[in-house]
């Protein structure tokens, strides 16, 4: 596997530096201690211009190459964690109780972070790299705020490209896409009001409990019987909240879920058809239903002419038999689709997967795989040199 020799270098280097973020992991616009490694390790680095503060902790470094050319292309790295406990005994786990690096933005930050090093030394390419350090990609929308905040506009650039690591693929393996490689997504929330009784005396009282329930069941026909068959979407009622008491019928039933599509027209329907389900059937049994339905990312769409340029810098450094194409999308949702509405790029998976016994991503067990720290890096430096060729 040609990983660049320079980059392989300094692999133990990279290695530190993601175990430290792993061991300190920060919640969405709260990763000050993140972003300020950020900082200093892209000056140490010697990069032309680090700039802070866009999307509250976002970092973009700037790397100019040898010649004049106005052609430049982003590569961004997320940088947060989540509110999950971790259940590892590793020597770096989190030092911070309830916090966990779950999902291997530590090691997209690193992964970047050795690319920008090896770029900034080597500036073997004609015109310039953004590297984008993007807070907030769990549920914040800072892939948003970061183009709402002028990211295109104050870093001109003709591409944007991002990489999520994959435990479930083997480890050095890419995986591409053209179109929709990632869903849409939605916050559902439903609270259910009834009429509170005891709970021996249902008869006087209107249980939400049961109204919620029968809406739980229902949800589920809209995907079922209500969407075009060949078409994808998901309802999902992750948690349901109601009562304090066994023998109390309370006032109010409280759920909240998510929904997933990829086609514009399967969002409208699931919005529209969650609210008709869950007020009717209130209505029916005469309690009452207030419902949100929150559309947070839309689809990440990748850009087949840009997904071509991945695949050959995958390629480059992985080989042609290990950049496989994906049978199909993950029903997962991905900030950076907010990047790619705005500019033209793809999105690409590396795995990472040691073996059948490895936890998921967004698992307490869950840890990256700092094998393929080097293979990410010199993917993001052989993506970069090979657009940005000597013309």
């Amino acid at each position: 596997m040609p990983i660049i020799n320079r980059i392989a270098d300094f692999h133990n280097d990279m290695t530190a530096w993601r175990r430290d973020l792993h061991a300190h992991p920060e919640l969405g616009f709260q990763e000050h201690r993140t972003s300020t490694l950020v900082q200093e390790k892209l000056q140490s680095f010697g990069l032309d211009e680090v700039v802070t503060g866009l999307a509250q902790t976002g970092v973009v470094g700037v790397i100019r190459g040898r010649g004049n050319s106005d052609r430049a292309i982003g590569l961004r790295a997320d940088m947060d964690a989540l509110p999950i406990l971790e259940e590892t005994d590793l020597p770096y786990k989190s030092l911070n109780p309830g916090l966990m690096h779950a999902c291997g933005h530590d090691g997209h930050t690193t992964m970047l972070l050795g690319a920008a090093r090896y770029l900034a030394e080597t500036r073997n390419f004609d015109g310039t790299v953004y590297v984008i350090f993007q807070p907030a990609e769990e549920g914040g929308g800072g892939g948003n705020l970061m183009v709402q905040e002028g990211l295109f506009e104050r870093f001109p650039m003709q591409q944007v490209f991002g990489l999520h690591n994959w435990p479930t693929l083997r480890a050095g393996t890419f995986a591409w896409r053209n179109g929709p490689i990632m869903a849409a997504t939605a916050h559902i929330e439903i609270t259910v009001t009834g009429k509170g009784a005891h709970g021996a005396k249902p008869n006087e009282g209107i249980d939400p409990i049961l109204v919620a329930a029968h809406i739980v069941t229902a949800l589920q026909s809209l995907v079922a019987r209500n969407m075009e068959p060949t078409e994808a979407g998901v309802i999902t009622i992750g948690h349901i909240s109601a009562g304090n008491a066994p023998n109390v019928i309370p006032e109010r039933a409280t759920m909240t879920g998510t929904a997933r599509w990829f086609s514009p027209e399967i969002g409208d329907l699931l919005d529209a058809g969650v609210h008709r389900v869950a007020t009717g059937i209130a209505a029916g049994f005469g309690a009452r239903a207030e419902v949100s339905f929150r559309r947070a990312y839309p689809a990440t769409v990748n850009d087949e002419e840009a997904t071509k340029m991945t695949r050959a810098a995958a390629a480059s450094v992985a080989g042609e038999a290990r950049v496989e194409p994906m049978a199909r999308p993950t029903m997962g949702a991905e900030d950076f689709s907010f990047m790619l509405n705005a500019k033209q790029g793809s999105y690409i998976l590396l795995g990472g997967g040691r073996g059948a016994d490895d936890a998921g991503v967004h698992h307490p067990r869950y840890d990256f795989n700092d094998e393929i720290l080097p293979i990410g890096a010199s993917y993001w430096a052989t993506l970069a040199e090979q657009l940005l060729h000597d013309a």
